[in-house]
């Protein structure tokens, strides 16, 4: 479980450094506002606010997020989130081991967003 806070608080930071210092990201997020958050099907987890081209991030869970991914336990959240394959998010949810809930769009917005956590190639 430790672990998967962990990756979790790390998620939070590169989002933060992210929107900070990519001008792409900074225009990707510019004038979005919601909340979603990342859990394990126990209620452990991390909630996101993305709001005036800015992330927060706080331990524990909001009330109403935009939406949520919500993982079968801790390990399988840290397997899905950290794997090399393309494919480990959709046979997550194909197997149960992640259940996605509320706003679709938001959603694939999200996975618009996480491009901008992957390390620049240097040239």
């Amino acid at each position: 479980m430790l672990k998967f806070k962990f990756l979790l608080w790390v998620f939070s930071q590169l989002l933060k450094k992210a929107a900070k210092n990519n001008p792409a990201c900074a225009e990707y997020i510019a004038g979005k506002d919601l909340v979603f958050q990342i859990q394990t099907e126990s209620g452990s987890g991390r909630n996101f606010t993305v709001k005036d081209g800015k992330v927060k991030s706080s331990a524990g869970l909001t009330k109403e997020p935009t939406f949520t991914l919500s993982f079968k336990d801790a390990a399988t959240g840290m397997a899905i989130l950290t794997a090399k394959d393309k494919n480990a998010f959709m046979a997550g949810i194909q197997n149960k081991d992640l259940v996605i809930s509320g706003n679709f769009a938001e959603v694939m917005w999200f996975q618009g967003l996480t491009k901008y956590l992957k390390p620049n190639k240097k040239k």
